[in-house]
């Protein structure tokens, strides 16, 4: 959606298998990973797309506690800790530098 809407500005994306072929039809390049972000452009694919979406998003506007609050509060019982690690390792490489030592 984000490529018919000329959102993406060559910005690969990440997605699911079964929209792949779509997303390359549209002539974006599809990234083997789950989670992409560029300038104010992001994209994730997977079961767990929207948490690193809402994370990466929460991370740059009201900082990586917070996300990492929002993260803890909706993670399955049992894997607190370990849900919110794996997803800040993933979303850590696209946010700021100064946001993540903070």
């Amino acid at each position: 959606m984000l490529a018919k809407l000329g959102l993406l500005g060559g910005v690969p994306a990440c997605t699911d298998l079964t929209s792949k072929p779509w997303v390359q039809e549209a002539g974006v390049e599809v990234l083997n990973q789950p989670f992409f972000a560029k300038d104010n452009v992001a994209t994730a694919g997977g079961c767990l797309s929207s948490a690193y979406l809402a994370a990466w998003m929460i991370a740059r506007l009201e900082g990586v506690e917070a996300a990492k609050s929002a993260l803890h509060y909706v993670a399955p019982v049992g894997e607190k800790e370990d849900y919110v690690e794996r997803s800040m390792r993933t979303i850590a490489p696209y946010l700021d530098h100064a946001l993540m030592t903070a």
